[in-house]
């Protein structure tokens, strides 16, 4: 069974955080999931969560979701020992960001990433803050450097959404695509045939 760590902060965009722990758990994929304070706060101020519901946010498979606290500095997942596929930071605002790309572990989101790189996993980072910072870019640099995946929250729209649900689809899809978890969500292109001359060729 795949073992995936999922990092929630407080960026907008908990519709994201939700949809992909929902694919990743339907793909039987076990979701270890660590919360900032501000990334709780993120479930209750836009998705209405009053309080926690592990049931509701892994889409009815809860035996799929271990949760830790945010300060469990000392918790499995913080250690390079804990096997893992991979993690995700979704939403990650740009004090996680800033956090993890100057080495500074004060939450357990923090202290797994920094782990994730240090034992060469893959550490995705899906930023949704706009507009940029020059200090956003320099810091999004270091964790390319560092190995991580940079995934700013923009979906594209070659696939012709008609709706929210079909734009966070198209993002978790391509989340999961990146660290090997199959899902059949629509965010492949097929290349069409073009009939008949184009302009500008």
């Amino acid at each position: 069974m795949k073992r995936i760590v999922v990092g929630i902060t407080g960026a907008s965009g908990a519709i994201y955080a939700k949809r992909v722990v929902e694919l990743l758990t339907e793909a039987g994929v076990h979701v270890h999931l660590a919360m900032s304070g501000l990334g709780r706060r993120l479930l209750h101020d836009e998705l209405g969560m009053k309080q926690f519901d592990a049931n509701t946010l892994a889409g009815g498979r809860s035996h799929l979701l271990t949760m830790y606290q945010s300060s469990d500095m000392g918790a499995t997942i913080a250690s390079g020992s804990f096997p893992h596929d991979g993690m995700i930071i979704v939403p990650c605002s740009s004090n996680t960001m800033a956090a993890i790309a100057s080495g500074v572990t004060s939450t357990l989101v923090h202290r797994v990433a920094s782990v994730t790189l240090k034992e060469r996993r893959r550490l995705v980072v899906a930023h949704r803050e706009t507009p940029l910072s020059h200090i956003d870019i320099l810091n999004m640099q270091r964790l390319s450097e560092a190995g991580a995946v940079i995934v700013p929250l923009a979906p594209g729209f070659y696939m012709m959404p008609k709706t929210i649900s079909d734009l966070v689809d198209f993002m978790a899809g391509r989340l999961l695509d990146l660290v090997g978890v199959p899902h059949s969500l629509n965010t492949r292109w097929e290349q069409q045939s073009l009939k008949g001359p184009v302009a500008g060729d």
